[in-house]
């Protein structure tokens, strides 16, 4: 964290803004820790102590962004069945994909001043890992799972509808899926159609981390997700973003 304020100042102001006060606060710990922190940390203690700290589950973010992810996409369907009652898994598909975007995630850690309550390696504080948009969405789902873990689907679900609520007001309509958007937008000009490639794949098996790119009319955007269709749908937002 930044050595401008505290950890136990940067836990209770986010505890101000989620609007929990956590009993294990590990657990808020565990979701600011990225897993740069994690392995700096680990690196300078022995073996024996690199076991027992795996044994008591301490670490990285990356288990509690792993359930923090599927917290928010229930507690995310339940909110739009019954905010738009009379729609189908056809509407209701394209907002839910948006909502739970890292777009809007990474737009709502900056709301929280999320950056800086960040604990990452020095190297990687030097590099700007802190404002890289799918840190920052995973420290949000992170933080998720963690108020999940610790008092269950209430507060989780208090903490989704307050942060989230100006994202689902401001949809009027259904959003278009990225990548349809970005097809029809080339085809009205009679444009080749989108080429997308795979940068890079990375991460652990329970927690994949892919980059992908798209190029369209002499453009090019880029997208990182836990899954292909996600970074596809990322890049394609991007470069929707890019022709305005």
């Amino acid at each position: 964290m930044e050595a401008s304020s505290s950890p136990t100042a940067e836990f209770e102001r986010i505890e101000a803004y989620v609007g929990y006060s956590f009993h294990n606060p590990a657990l808020l710990r565990e979701a600011l820790t990225h897993r740069s922190a994690a392995h700096q940390r680990s690196s300078a203690v022995g073996r024996r102590t690199r076991q027992s700290v795996a044994r008591r589950g301490a670490g990285s973010n990356e288990r509690l962004e792993f359930i923090g992810d599927r917290v928010l996409g229930l507690l995310m369907a339940e909110w739009l069945l019954e905010r738009f009652p009379d729609e189908q898994e056809g509407a209701l598909g394209p907002r839910h994909a948006h909502l739970v975007s890292r777009t809007v995630l990474a737009r709502i850690a900056e709301e929280m001043a999320l950056p800086s309550a960040l604990d990452v390696a020095e190297h990687e504080a030097r590099a700007g890992v802190r404002q890289m948009a799918n840190v920052l969405a995973d420290a949000v789902e992170a933080i998720l799972g963690a108020i999940y873990l610790d008092g269950g689907l209430e507060p989780a679900r208090a903490f989704v509808r307050r942060a989230w609520n100006d994202a689902i007001v401001a949809q009027a309509r259904p959003p278009k899926d990225p990548k349809t958007a970005l097809q029809e937008w080339v085809l009205a000009r009679g444009l080749p159609l989108p080429v997308y490639k795979v940068v890079s794949t990375d991460g652990p098996s329970h927690a994949p981390r892919f980059v992908i790119s798209v190029e369209a009319s002499g453009r090019r955007g880029e997208g990182v997700a836990g899954s292909k269709r996600a970074a596809e749908s990322e890049a394609a937002a991007r470069l929707l973003s890019q022709f305005g």
